[in-house]
């Protein structure tokens, strides 16, 4: 085979290369806006959540009781799939810097790079793809919290996690819940009208704030993913556009010489005959 026919097949393999990275860079854009939808909602439900949780603890104020309790466990967020740059190995950073003891991971991406040094997980969960797998994930997750309050009791949780609008990791305390908010709401007006007893309705409220924090936990952080993710297949394509333009000049040169020497061959025949 030629050099320039080599040269023409490899150009055709990295313009189908190419192809796929920019299918999968659109489907990563078509994510982040179909996020921006559902993590805008989850956040006004939260918001409405803590809004109600400040105002029933100004007048029924909750302390935990913490004293003796285990080392918190923490709930860190990976990714399940690749091409989303450096999002499991900073995660993997952070953890490197504290203290946790147990520790819940959500996605296989990170889960395969957990160090061996590092604490077994309590816990492996698989991550969400896309926003219609979060809702499967959080079950899973308010199952594994579930069971460990059955077994330990009171216990605190927090989690990390990639934020995309704040461009950092993030940490959150979802157990004790409500500690900022019942600290920053003043104290005004009359108590709420109950219709349970307040540790009855602080219990509902706790279950009803995990589920809906949990879910925009994992919107938050697949955002993140997805920002990545165009961000690496970004630099993929115009990679792969750079080298394709380099190949394409190699071709010209090599198919020009070629063309060159075949017209020198006909020449030469002619002179012969």
């Amino acid at each position: 085979m030629s050099q320039s026919r080599r040269l023409k097949q490899h150009i055709t393999q990295m313009e189908d290369i190419r192809s796929i990275l920019n299918s999968m860079k659109n489907l990563a854009f078509i994510e982040i806006h179909k996020l921006l939808r559902f993590q805008t909602m989850q956040n006004k439900v939260v918001e409405a959540i803590e809004d109600a949780a400040a105002d029933f603890l100004t007048f029924y104020p909750y302390v935990p009781d913490t004293a003796g309790s285990a080392p918190p466990i923490v709930i860190v967020i990976g990714s399940e799939r690749g091409l989303c740059g450096d999002f499991n190995d900073s995660l993997i950073n952070e953890m490197a810097t504290t203290a946790y003891a147990d520790v819940i991971i959500i996605g296989s991406r990170l889960a395969n790079k957990w160090p061996d040094t590092y604490p077994e997980p309590m816990a492996t969960i698989e991550g969400a793809n896309t926003a219609e797998e979060v809702p499967d994930v959080v079950n899973r997750l308010l199952g594994t919290v579930t069971s460990l309050q059955e077994t330990r009791g009171f216990f605190e949780l927090k989690a990390i996690y990639h934020d995309s609008a704040l461009n950092r990791l993030s940490h959150l305390t979802l157990l004790p819940p409500f500690q900022e908010a019942a600290q920053s709401h003043p104290r005004s007006g009359f108590p709420p009208l109950l219709n349970l007893d307040p540790a009855d309705f602080f219990a509902d409220m706790v279950e009803h704030y995990l589920f809906a924090v949990m879910h925009k936990l994992c919107y938050t952080s697949l955002m993140a993913e997805n920002h990545l993710r165009l961000q690496h297949l970004d630099g993929a394509v115009l990679h792969l556009d750079n080298e394709t333009v380099k190949l394409r000049r190699k071709f010209q040169i090599h198919r020009q010489e070629e063309i060159t020497e075949e017209i020198e061959v006909i020449l030469l025949n002619v002179e012969n005959l």
